[in-house]
């Protein structure tokens, strides 16, 4: 994933406003446009880096610390120096894997498991489309583009998988964040405290490349999804499925439930539940290993 950036503005405080159930409509966009490049070379003391940028990332942090002191000092006392240092130079490199990382190590042509189904059946996943990286303008539902805003859009990242009978499809997202520690556990712990990731008005939006079984895979389409903040990452991970056929009517139901033993929904049983958690899963596996490897030759 080695084109060139597209850095978003930096990441502003968390807002702790509830976000109210209303149409997408009535919400002004996010905070994320496209913006030029960086000359090359160009990084956080760079130049060429804006004022206004550092300021606000400076804003971020402080205003995030404030609301998580306790915790990151009950972590610090806890931590050894070592250990503090190898999650500090982790993280930055989280925050840069997308530039060098190949393509196969976060997105696999094919990924089996055989325990990831209902019931702990055997499934494969095989992989018909990576996207050009990119910025996250339209990615999101209106109201999930306004509760990621604060941590920043600093890449996108997507491909889209099938299952082994080409019936359902999923698209498996990677948004590289802006955000320093202290911001991705405030956005966190708001995801967590007000149970976001199970709101149906807060989906990604699917990756449908022309010419495979997800070409047909729109907006209402999707019937199952999930969204893992990371907290010790600069990203966000998320999935999203549907059926291939294109039908439309299937009310949507997040993955946890979806994918709990016992559920009789239509997502449930087609198994569409099992395929979000499994193919997050993966990517949030490749990219945390990414992220404690030395770096990798660019494809």
């Amino acid at each position: 994933m080695s084109t060139e950036a597209d850095p978003m503005p930096s990441s502003a405080p968390l807002a702790r406003t509830p976000l109210p159930v209303m149409a997408p409509d009535a919400w002004p966009p996010p905070p994320w446009r496209r913006v030029p490049a960086p000359p090359p070379g160009a990084g956080p003391g760079d130049p060429h880096r804006r004022p206004g940028r550092t300021a606000a990332a400076a804003a971020c942090a402080v205003l995030g610390l404030g609301l998580i002191g306790g915790a990151v000092a009950g972590t610090w006392l806890t931590t050894g120096p070592g250990e503090r240092g190898a999650a500090q130079a982790a993280y930055a490199r989280g925050a840069d894997l997308w530039r060098t990382v190949p393509v196969d190590t976060l997105f696999p042509r094919t990924i089996h498991s055989a325990t990831a189904g209902p019931g702990g059946a055997a499934r494969h996943w095989t992989r018909i489309g990576v996207a050009a990286d990119a910025d996250c303008v339209g990615a999101f539902d209106p109201l999930l583009a306004r509760a990621l805003a604060p941590v920043g859009c600093k890449r996108l990242l997507r491909a889209a998988y099938t299952d082994a009978t080409s019936t359902r499809v999923t698209t498996v997202g990677l948004l590289v964040t802006d955000a320093d520690a202290a911001g991705m556990r405030s956005l966190g712990k708001r995801f967590t405290d007000e149970r976001l990731g199970e709101r149906p008005d807060l989906m990604p939006r699917p990756y449908a490349p022309k010419g495979t079984a997800a070409e047909r895979f729109g907006d209402a389409q999707r019937a199952s999804w999930r969204i893992s903040v990371l907290t010790d990452a600069p990203a966000v991970v998320y999935a999203v499925t549907g059926f291939a056929d294109a039908r439309t009517g299937t009310p949507p139901q997040p993955a946890e439930q979806a994918a709990r033993p016992g559920a009789t929904t239509a997502p449930a049983q087609a198994g569409l539940g099992h395929d979000a958690n499994a193919l997050a899963d993966r990517l949030e596996q490749g990219f945390r290993h990414a992220m404690t490897r030395p770096q990798e030759t660019p494809r």
